[in-house]
């Protein structure tokens, strides 16, 4: 199930750009951007109606791609997190002392998760980074589940639409604290 060549690379072009995309996931379509673009994260927070303070996921096809937005973790908690991926469970961690603001929504922590879907592989890949990962819909609405979904409840707010299944998940993953373990929302 991995993307064609044609539509991975105009995903790619799109996001080094600054532009806008919406990508199938392990459950729904996400919005992803470079993280690093707050104008292009600012984008999607509007494009979603969302408030800025619930902060947002980065998503990865390897850890190492989440190093720099991550605070140095015990090697327990560390090991934790990797046992459990790629997969579909997000972590909440300590964030980086130069994550900016946009990322967590001024918190001190940040959601990262390393995906098994291989469309997100193969576009983490591509790009050789971690992207912002959000459900494709209008905050309230349901997250779409197909490419013709996220268009027509996002429209023209899209740059770029990458096409390809949603995974087998029937609802979005699971999110854990890192630290403790606990359950923040469960799949």
């Amino acid at each position: 199930m991995k993307p064609a060549a044609w539509p991975l690379r105009r995903a790619v072009e799109t996001v080094r750009s600054g532009g806008v995309i919406a990508y199938p996931t392990e459950a729904v379509y996400g919005l992803g951007c470079d993280p690093l673009e707050h104008v292009a994260v600012r984008r999607i927070i509007a494009l979603k109606q969302r408030d800025a303070a619930k902060g947002l996921i980065l998503i990865a096809s390897h850890i190492h791609q989440l190093m720099p937005f991550m605070a140095e973790l015990p090697a327990e908690v560390l090991a934790k997190l990797k046992a459990s991926w790629p997969g579909p469970v997000t972590w909440v961690v300590p964030a980086a002392p130069t994550l900016p603001f946009w990322l967590s929504g001024g918190r001190s922590t940040l959601a990262v998760r390393v995906s098994a879907h291989p469309i997100v592989s193969a576009l983490c890949d591509a790009l050789g980074m971690a992207i912002v990962s959000t459900s494709a819909n209008r905050s309230g609405q349901p997250p779409a589940r197909t490419a013709l979904s996220a268009r027509v409840q996002l429209g023209e707010g899209l740059d770029y639409i990458l096409p390809g299944a949603v995974g087998g998940l029937n609802k979005p993953t699971e999110i854990r604290e890192a630290l403790t373990g606990k359950v923040l929302r469960a799949s």
